[in-house]
């Protein structure tokens, strides 16, 4: 697992979704984005918005861009169910080969994304790692000691877990089951999949300041539930 140049792969077939939160003020910026990169590709895609139960104005702006482009879906959640729950609806609405996901809140540059695309014909994940990450001293310090947890106890060897910034193969979601609702979700995805004997490789990509809205993963209730989960599935895989 190791940083790798690559030339974009072309005539992909690719569906990239946005797991969102009260990402008013992101998810248009975001979306438009994105197709634009998509059409340069010349890609056979679709756009997925999940709004994980917002409580501004987040589906509605969402279920208006849709309105304009027959490729652009949205998904939503009655309730706030969690980040997990979120990757997992934006997971079961894709039917592209390749899923791509990264968050709403424009903290990635969805360009750097076609550089991931030649990577898919020798591997089966790209998990992305954030340079010089743009949060807090503690939010560096916490991700840093959850990603060596996980991969301590899955024996895996992943420099950012929760990086949001990954493509898969989406026949792996046909083959692995998922269970977490929240912030476990990511590790629970490559533990499963690692397990099954699929292929990962890694890539740096930038990271960027969040210009609008606020951050909801660190809150004590996330990180306690987070813990629970990691150590119920760590039995769970040992199992298996």
């Amino acid at each position: 697992m190791f940083f790798i140049m690559t030339e974009p792969a072309h005539n992909v077939s690719i569906s990239v979704f946005f797991p969102c939160y009260n990402e008013q003020d992101n998810i248009a910026g975001v979306l438009e984005k994105a197709v634009v990169v998509l059409e340069k590709l010349n890609a056979d895609f679709e756009v997925i918005i999940v709004d994980d139960g917002s409580s501004d104005d987040t589906g509605k702006i969402a279920d208006e861009l849709a309105r304009g482009n027959d490729r652009i879906k949205v998904v939503h959640h009655r309730g706030n169910l969690g980040y997990g729950a979120a990757l997992q609806s934006g997971f079961n609405a894709a039917t592209k080969e390749l899923v791509f996901y990264t968050d709403g809140d424009g903290q990635f540059d969805i360009n750097e994304m076609p550089a991931l695309l030649g990577l898919m014909g020798q591997y089966d994940i790209v998990s992305c790692y954030r340079l010089n990450r743009q949060d807090n001293l503690i939010r560096k310090i916490n991700g840093w000691c959850w990603t060596k947890l996980v991969c301590l106890l899955f024996g895996m060897k992943i420099r950012d877990i929760d990086c949001a910034f990954k493509l898969y193969k989406r026949e792996i979601f046909d083959n692995i089951k998922l269970v977490s609702a929240g912030a476990l979700i990511d590790a629970e995805i490559l533990a499963r999949a690692v397990r099954k004997g699929y292929l990962v490789v890694q890539q740096g990509v930038h990271h960027y300041p969040r210009t609008a809205g606020a951050q909801t993963g660190a809150n004590l209730h996330v990180i306690l539930r987070a813990f629970k989960e990691l150590f119920r599935l760590w039995k769970q895989i040992r199992k298996d």
